[in-house]
């Protein structure tokens, strides 16, 4: 079966290996299950074999089998909460073999294919609407931020130290100030960059591939302050987090806080370093 170039990653480890193993079975198990014509894997995932798909009646839609990470296990849930909303719909859910049968954005071109300030208003627009009370299966802010706590300091040393002790020490230190002082606890996006946001028909845009945490509204605004779709420079990054804090209403010092903490701790894969997130989060510790 066809694997995306940007799929490959998931060779490196066995579970990897035997999860790419099975995928040919599952689709095809899902593409009958849910009676589906099937189009060739998206180029563009990452962490999912994405398809298009078209139901029996015409309508269009995608197959999302997910790499059986923890980022992405409440996916599911948190598209049945926001039920279409702002998000793309959730048609179908198969849990064992972590199957999602979605709406289909189209025409589907990203967000950051408009000029940037355009962009951060349509970001702005759809974020309150995301921003609901949730409970059920989520995963605390508080609870992702402990691992980031304990896996910073051991994820520095094992990538060979590869950014100034400072960044570390200041990821810690806001960590330490935010999780116990936090707002009003609802259900945030922590990957919703601009790549995430499709233009689409039943509305204008639609967010994508949720990633969700229960917590304040200050970190759903991190994933588009640090993410490069927008443009990579100081400049860039403080405009987007002047402009959304101030359009929404946020506390922009807890907003810059957050992307300095996440940001860093995705800034490393085991021995992998991603600079364009390490030269992010020295903007934000060196910015005002």
């Amino acid at each position: 079966m066809e694997i995306p170039e940007r799929l490959a990653w998931v060779r490196r480890a066995p579970a990897g290996r035997d999860w790419l193993a099975t995928l040919p079975r599952w689709r095809d198990e899902c593409a009958e299950r849910w009676s589906l014509r099937l189009g060739p894997p998206f180029p563009y995932a990452f962490a999912s074999l994405a398809m298009p798909a078209t139901l029996p009646d015409g309508t269009p839609a995608v197959l999302k089998l997910q790499y059986p990470d923890e980022d992405s296990r409440c996916e599911a849930d948190a598209l049945a909460h926001w039920a279409g909303d702002g998000a793309v719909r959730l048609l179908a859910h198969d849990p064992r073999r972590r199957a999602l049968l979605v709406e289909r954005c189209l025409p589907g071109s990203p967000v950051h294919e408009l000029p940037p300030d355009e962009a951060l208003d349509v970001v702005a627009g759809l974020l309150p609407r995301l921003w609901q009370p949730a409970d059920g299966p989520f995963t605390t802010l508080a609870e992702e931020a402990a691992g980031w706590r304990e896996r910073l300091p051991v994820n520095w040393e094992r990538a060979g130290r590869p950014y100034e002790r400072r960044l570390l020490d200041a990821a810690l230190g806001r960590l330490a100030e935010l999780v116990d002082d936090q707002g009003e606890q609802v259900l945030v996006n922590q990957d919703l960059h601009a790549g995430n946001v499709l233009r689409a028909t039943r509305e204008p845009w639609l967010v994508i591939d949720p990633k969700p945490l229960v917590g304040e509204r200050e970190f759903g605004a991190v994933p588009i302050v640090r993410g490069p779709e927008l443009g990579h420079s100081p400049a860039a990054l403080r405009r987007r987090l002047d402009r959304l804090t101030g359009a929404l209403g946020l506390d922009r010092d807890r907003v810059r806080g957050w992307a300095i903490a996440q940001t860093l701790a995705w800034s490393t894969d085991g021995e992998v370093v991603f600079p364009n997130q390490v030269e992010s989060v020295r903007w934000l510790v060196d910015g005002d």
